[in-house]
């Protein structure tokens, strides 16, 4: 089966915990392809073939990605990469100059550096998201969590940040895809502030892209920031839940936002039309601001693709991996039913294809560079406007829950005192007492002394008295 736009399945890479990810590259070889048809789907469109995975360090291996050569299989030929097909020069005769020439000396750059595009999925567990990032590349990008485990979890547990990186090749041009994951998002009996974790990571990463152009040498720079994020909305069938409302209202000002409609087969085409009306009636009136694709007037043709975009937004998503047969024999993939199969590929059962188009086909460019030049110049400007060169972000909590665990600290800290200092006021009124009873018992006693001394001396007097008589 071969998948979508070409994209080449390698290995997974196994997820990790935040600013901690793992590289892998694969060398991989690509078979010819036919000319594909108008009406023929991409994955019988192109033709791929997993040469092999390449030994060597990954640094090594994408220096050398030519000279990689091993064979998957051997009716499979291992082909060698040949030139990347440009557009011809312009004949001097035509353009004297050369201006011309620049499309493919900038065609020649990208293709040699090829580009990063970094995706975030944020929603509750269960909705899919995995599934969907699989089912959009074609190929196991991140594994599956163990949900036998989440009810272990403790109520109390943060959100997480969790980071997969992959390298995906087509037609020998290289991505760089990072994936950012959310696990414990809305899992928990109190989600107040859980989405504080996600707002801190998206200002961190463009904190750290500022700083790194602010320092002497900026020619390995790492850049994190998320191009798009999908928020999966969980399909009740009836509106936004408070929770989708804050969290996608501050979302919206920091990233690309996309909103998704997970599982849409689980909703009738009547149900999942009003729950769409009634979810763009809930971005306009909480004035949250989605993802607009921007609409060329020049061209006719993107300009009515672009518009068919936003009106399909939410978009409402199927994600399956698995290939299944359709009544007319055709091998697809989606879901198999009782009364039939739901096709991920077909527009009249979801909007994959369309989501696919606008994340991938059509508008990542767009994406990054509305990332470059909105979001990440908002926060520069704000930080340069509000504090001096040089000084450090003030910082929030990562977790606001703590505040409120420092705040009921704070007053059983202070409860405690309270009580120590009756305790010790007690205790010292005690000691007061106590010492003005042994006071006056001293004084008692010095009482009972000075008259006993005086006793004394009245009876040494009469008995001098009386031995002079004598």
């Amino acid at each position: 089966m071969a998948p979508p736009f070409g994209l080449v399945p390698f290995p997974p890479v196994a997820p990790e915990v935040h600013l901690a990810p793992v590289l892998r590259a694969c060398c991989i070889q690509q078979a010819p392809e036919p000319p594909p048809s108008p009406d023929s789907s991409p994955f019988n469109s192109t033709r791929t073939a997993i040469v092999g995975v390449c030994p060597r360090s990954s640094s090594a291996c994408a220096s050398s990605a030519s000279s990689c050569v091993f064979s998957a299989s051997p009716s499979v030929p291992a082909l060698r990469p040949s030139s990347l097909e440009m557009a011809p020069p312009a004949a001097e005769s035509a353009s004297p100059i050369g201006i011309a020439n620049l499309p493919n000396q900038r065609h020649k750059i990208v293709a040699k550096r090829g580009a990063g595009f970094t995706i975030m999925v944020a929603g509750e567990s269960g909705l899919g998201k995995t599934t969907f990032i699989n089912t959009l590349f074609s190929t196991t990008i991140k594994n599956y969590a163990d949900h036998k485990k989440r009810h272990q979890k403790q109520v109390d547990k943060t959100v997480e940040i969790e980071i997969t990186k992959a390298e995906l090749e087509e037609k020998f041009f290289k991505v760089r895809l990072t994936v950012i994951d959310t696990p414990g998002f809305g899992d928990y009996v109190n989600n107040r502030d859980s989405w504080m974790p996600i707002i801190e990571f998206l200002d961190d990463q463009h904190e750290s892209y500022m700083l790194q152009e602010q320092q002497p040498r900026r020619q390995d720079k790492i850049d994190l920031r998320v191009h798009a994020c999908l928020y999966f909305i969980r399909p009740t069938g009836h509106t936004l839940k408070p929770l989708d409302i804050e969290v996608m209202k501050r979302l919206c000002s920091r990233v690309n936002l996309i909103p998704v409609i997970a599982k849409a087969d689980t909703l009738s085409p009547a149900d999942l039309a009003k729950f769409k009306q009634r979810i763009i009636s809930v971005i306009e009136a909480q004035n949250i601001k989605i993802y607009q694709p921007p609409i060329e007037e020049d061209d006719e043709a993107a300009a009515q693709h672009a518009r068919s975009l936003m009106a399909a937004m939410p978009f409402a998503v199927i994600g399956s991996e698995k290939d299944v047969k359709t009544g007319d024999g055709r091998i697809v993939k989606g879901r198999q039913y009782s009364w039939g199969v739901a096709e991920v590929e077909n527009e009249d059962h979801c909007d994959f294809k369309k989501l696919r188009s606008i994340l991938i086909r059509t508008h990542m460019l767009d994406l990054i560079h509305t990332t470059e030049e909105l979001h990440y110049e908002a926060y520069r400007a704000q930080q340069m406007e509000t504090r001096k060169f040089g000084e450090a972000r003030p910082r929030k909590l990562d977790n606001p829950k703590f505040k409120e665990e420092e705040e009921a600290l704070r007053k059983r800290f202070t409860e405690q005192v309270k009580i120590e200092e009756q305790r010790f006021r007690q205790w010292e009124q005690k000691l007061i007492a106590e010492r003005d009873r042994l006071n006056k018992d001293l004084e008692q006693t010095h009482a009972q002394i000075k008259q006993l001394e005086t006793e004394l001396e009245s009876m040494q007097g009469s008995a001098v008295r009386s031995h002079g008589r004598r």
